[in-house]
């Protein structure tokens, strides 16, 4: 994917090293040689069509268990302050939130709660997530897709997983899992950050953000710049 001349992973890589996350693994499924000829570091996943996303991140286990680990969706942009932040955590697992995620919605959708999942917080911490969201009070922001896990952190994730049938677990996407940790009592922390971020899920979300820059002579939603 494209945006404004760079694509979506250029954009993360330039992010992730304005903040000083280096180096950086991309875990490649579908199309792995077009990733691996921009000669970025991969592992790949061979079971990626057969499993959800936290297969994904359970097949780099030897990177979370040595060190804290930042963990980005493939299909976002975000400015390095949201990088920032989510280092500094100090939560054994954390999560950036955009507080602002009203405006970014209503941008793609004619209706915000026909796709906005619920989301709560307290304070720094993550309550509730992922569920079909009914009204606006459900909505304290919006989950982006970047996460950061502390070994321990991680330590915590393989054993929820562990416990699950095997095809639950390999159906398991990001947001149940968190949530499954949620019910489990285990502590997630929440970054809160305002906008300054875009997600993409079909080209129609790539039309949008284009006219956006076309209109605000290359200023980005949210009214932020890089």
């Amino acid at each position: 994917m494209v945006l404004a001349g760079r694509s979506f992973l250029q954009w993360q890589l330039d992010a992730l090293a304005a903040a000083s996350v280096l180096p950086v693994t991309v875990v490649t499924g579908y199309q792995a040689a077009a990733i691996e000829a921009l000669g970025v570091t991969t592992r790949h996943y061979p079971d990626w069509s057969r499993t959800n996303m936290v297969g994904t991140l359970l097949s780099a286990a030897p990177l979370f268990r040595r060190t804290p680990q930042l963990v980005s969706y493939s299909d976002i942009v975000y400015h390095p302050d949201h990088v920032r932040a989510l280092a500094a955590a100090r939560a054994q697992i954390a999560i950036t939130y955009d507080r602002a995620w009203l405006e970014l919605w209503s941008l793609r959708f004619e209706n915000p709660l026909s796709d906005a999942e619920t989301f709560a917080v307290a304070g720094d911490r993550l309550t509730a997530i992922g569920a079909k969201a009914v009204s606006m009070d459900e909505v304290r922001g919006q989950y982006m897709g970047l996460l950061r896990f502390t070994p321990e952190g991680f330590r915590i994730v393989e054993e929820a997983v562990r416990a699950l049938p095997a095809e639950a677990a390999a159906r398991l996407d990001m947001t149940a899992m968190l949530r499954l940790l949620l019910e489990q009592g285990v502590e997630i922390g929440a970054v809160a950050v305002d906008g300054r971020w875009v997600e993409v899920d079909s080209p129609a979300d790539i039309e949008r953000y284009e006219r956006v820059l076309a209109r605000n002579s290359g200023r980005w939603v949210h009214d932020w710049r890089w």
